[in-house]
């Protein structure tokens, strides 16, 4: 088969900057419009020749589903998928404004450079290159660009996996986001984290009770007080040690990389050992609690009678229930809690063929790199596909420089993506999809 062309490689860097330009910002509750880059994206994949569904619960709250098919039709098929929406951004803190799509020294900067719209313009550049080749690949593929993923995802993956499941007939794994791009050590080693797994989300809301009064009075049901007291003990929990399968491998293969003993007896001595690179285990070696947002009171002198905070809980495969307890533990009898938005925690084998041919794919263009299993910190839409049965992989390849800090533009300031991660991304994941 031919390899991917050179058009790919322009129209993946076009791409990028297009739907960078289209603001499709989620400020959640509902506060969004994706179906501009919906509709962008269902052109391109007409353009290759598919035939692209758009699909809304909310009005403009848009997605975009088409099926390749394969030359195998007794295999499995493989979901690829990436989200259209982006965190908001203040452009006064910028460089560039976060919407301008700019090119710039062989970079391409906005919003969603890393997060992930670069994933998407890589799955477009792919197939429509297939389309020019004449090239099929072995599984059927089904290509899914959603709406709402940095909110609920009530409007996006969700709406997909509950109303529309017939779409991803036969779809057993799935990729998208936040695996394969090079993490550098500082000692010269360049590290590709592949995701295989990821924690769990419990958003939760805390309310206090209490008696309402007069600020100057004495007050010993203060609900403030009270609400205070359970986000202190919340946010100064040591969580206990939990490791999945996913954490063990990707702790077991690291330390080979650095030839010291994978002394999993004690986690938090190797992860020092493992200098920066423990970076990429340490948030996933725990349950996590973070109080994030409180709300209380409506004047300096009055004493409310309820109090409300939220925060941002994540849980490990395996360590819901624990997270529960500890919560029921840590608010105490004064302070109710309950989940404002949960998903599941997800585990995906590192031992399949699918992981062996991301991490083939991977070495083949960069032989210099070590690739290596890790659970993801938060989440993303293969949360909700996980529904149908559907084994999702975090796998975005980018082959970034030195000193590029990727996983610190997530959400960020300055967000941008060099051409030649670009590049590469695009070869490694046609060199996949075509094997897969």
């Amino acid at each position: 088969m031919a390899d991917i062309d050179e058009r790919a490689l322009d129209e993946v860097v076009t791409f990028t900057s297009d739907l960078i330009r289209i603001d499709t910002t989620n400020r959640g509750g509902g506060d969004c419009q994706e179906r501009p880059a919906a509709e962008y994206a269902a052109g391109q994949l007409a353009g290759a020749g598919l035939e692209p569904t758009l699909l809304e619960r909310s009005k403009g709250r848009t997605n975009v589903v088409a099926r390749i098919e394969g030359t195998d039709p007794s295999a499995d098929a493989l979901l690829v998928h990436g989200h259209l929406d982006v965190v908001p951004a203040q452009a006064d803190e910028w460089s560039v404004h976060p919407f301008s799509g700019e090119i710039r020294d062989g970079v391409v900067w906005g919003r969603g450079a890393v997060d992930m719209k670069n994933m998407d313009a890589m799955i477009l550049a792919v197939v429509r290159a297939w389309a020019r080749l004449g090239v099929r690949p072995r599984r059927d593929l089904v290509i899914a660009f959603t709406a709402d993923e940095e909110a609920s995802a009530e409007d996006g993956s969700g709406f997909l996996a509950d109303q529309h499941a017939g779409l991803f007939e036969g779809c057993t794994e799935g990729i998208s986001e936040s695996g394969a791009f090079t993490f550098h050590d500082g000692g010269g080693r360049e590290i590709y984290p592949i995701a295989a797994g990821e924690r769990g989300t419990g958003w939760l809301k805390l309310t206090a009770r209490g008696r309402a009064g007069h600020g100057s009075k004495v007050n010993h049901e203060n609900a403030v007080t009270r609400l205070a007291a359970a986000i202190t003990r919340i946010g100064e929990h040591e969580w206990p040690l939990w490791l999945t399968p996913t954490v063990r491998a990707s702790l077991t293969e690291l330390a080979a990389l650095y030839g010291i003993d994978a002394d999993l007896d004690d986690i938090d001595g190797l992860l020092t050992k493992l200098g920066p690179a423990g970076k990429l285990v340490e948030p996933t070696v725990r349950n996590s609690a973070n109080p994030t947002m409180l709300d209380a009171g409506y004047k300096v002198n009055v004493i409310p009678g309820e109090a409300v905070a939220y925060v941002d809980g994540r849980y490990l495969p395996g360590g819901e229930d624990e997270f529960r307890t500890t919560l029921d533990r840590l608010t105490g009898p004064d302070v109710d809690w309950e989940f404002h938005h949960r998903e599941v925690a997800l585990q995906a084998p590192v031992d399949s063929l699918t992981y062996a041919q991301m991490r083939s794919a991977v070495e083949e263009f960069a032989p210099e790199g070590h690739v290596v299993p890790y659970c993801m910190s938060g989440g993303t839409d293969a949360k909700q596909f996980s529904r149908l049965g559907i084994t999702g992989y975090g796998f975005a390849p980018l082959k970034l420089p030195e000193g590029f800090d990727y996983q610190a533009l997530f959400h960020g300031v300055d967000e941008r993506v060099p051409v030649e991660a670009l590049h590469f991304g695009v070869h490694v994941l046609d060199r996949f999809l075509r094997n897969a």
